[in-house]
């Protein structure tokens, strides 16, 4: 089964930046590509970023050019650099394991439970 551990949020001014780290934990047989997510409140979750093993990225068109997402595979860690925060990049971040690169954008198809996620707030 895999297991998320998110980290790295706190409360941060406009303009800010932030360092989201994610450890994976699972069998060898999981899927190999990670991906962040965020759920704000009155929103349903949405994509924000996805990596494949070689570092291939993928990325909502809302956050591209101010994340950055990045994997270190020996560490089984997930990162996501998020710099120039805006108020609506608050919400709870979630990384997870996408079942296939074609629907990495979906949240609904991925491998692993949901873990606490990681709180990110921008004030104005």
């Amino acid at each position: 089964q895999v297991q998320l551990v998110e980290s790295g949020g706190g409360l941060v001014q406009t303009g800010g930046s932030l360092r989201l780290p994610c450890v994976v934990s699972g069998p060898p047989w999981a899927p190999i590509f990670r991906a962040w997510y965020r759920l704000a409140p009155g929103k349903e979750r949405e994509f924000v970023a996805a990596i494949t093993a070689d570092g291939d990225t993928n990325y909502a068109q809302s956050v591209r050019g101010r994340f950055t997402i990045s994997r270190d595979n020996a560490q089984n860690t997930v990162y996501l650099q998020i710099d120039n925060l805006k108020p609506e990049d608050t919400a709870t971040y979630y990384c997870n394991v996408p079942k296939s690169w074609r629907n990495s954008n979906d949240p609904s198809k991925v491998a692993g439970s949901w873990g606490q996620g990681t709180q990110v707030t921008v004030s104005s």
